[in-house]
């Protein structure tokens, strides 16, 4: 009997970390969850795993709250970051029930203890959970206020020893200005960190660029929106923006 996965082309990454916002699980409601939208998304999810790939996730929770939001409305910063930490153990939830509804095991590793429902961030357990081809998806940032999904994607993706982290975006790379309201926007193919940090390109928050850059992590952004785009860049093609060192 032929092996289907003969015909599957060969990862061009072993090992990677997907970092999607929270916002990205809304589709075109104002707030929450839309279920269709993170049904779609785990099927991407699923196409890059049926690869080989082994897969970590960070999903944020601004669909849910935002912790500078709350601080912005006179909410001591320390406690809306906390809620905003517990914003994505929901969306990271939701995200395993999507997962494993379509048949990938899938972990949910919080930074912040909750057992009834989650697994606590051991590294070497969440290592041997990839060796096993489950997905991982790390939830409540690194687990302190004052940093972000972004920061907490790069730290993940150095502990688990990834080889890139894709950071999916309503566009199709990094442009040298907004391509919604600039026709005439240019996109980079590749980028340097220290360019990203100079010209303040809104493509992560500056300490988890900085992060990447101190560890020589590539950045890999892509449209999310767009059917295939992360099996696409897995299986060597695509289009999208690298930033490397």
């Amino acid at each position: 009997m032929l092996d289907e996965t003969e015909d599957q082309p060969k990862p061009a990454y072993r090992r990677v970390l997907l970092k999607i916002s929270g916002e990205a699980l809304m589709g075109d409601q104002g707030y929450g969850l839309h279920p269709p939208t993170v049904e779609r998304i785990a099927r991407e999810v699923k196409s890059v795993h049926d690869l080989g790939a082994e897969i970590c996730m960070v999903i944020g929770g601004g669909n849910i709250f935002r912790g500078l939001s709350g601080s912005a409305q006179g909410m001591e910063r320390t406690t809306a970051d906390y809620m905003g930490m517990l914003a994505t153990v929901m969306n990271a939830l939701a995200m395993q029930s999507a997962l494993e509804g379509i048949g990938v095991f899938t972990r949910v590793i919080s930074a912040i203890r909750m057992d009834e429902v989650c697994e606590p961030y051991i590294r070497r357990r969440a290592v041997r959970h990839l060796e096993k081809k489950r997905v991982c998806i790390f939830a409540a940032g690194t687990g302190n206020p004052y940093f972000t999904t972004d920061t907490a994607a790069t730290l993940r993706a150095n502990e688990m020893a990834c080889e890139a982290i894709f950071k999916g975006t309503k566009v199709d790379g990094i442009y040298d200005k907004d391509p919604v309201t600039n026709p005439d926007a240019v996109r980079f193919d590749t980028i340097s960190f220290d360019d990203v940090l100079t010209k303040r390109l809104k493509v992560m928050d500056a300490s988890a660029i900085a992060l990447a850059r101190d560890n020589n992590l590539p950045i890999i952004v892509f449209s999310l929106d767009e059917p295939g785009g992360f099996r696409g860049i897995l299986a060597g093609e695509g289009t999208y923006t690298r930033v490397q060192g």
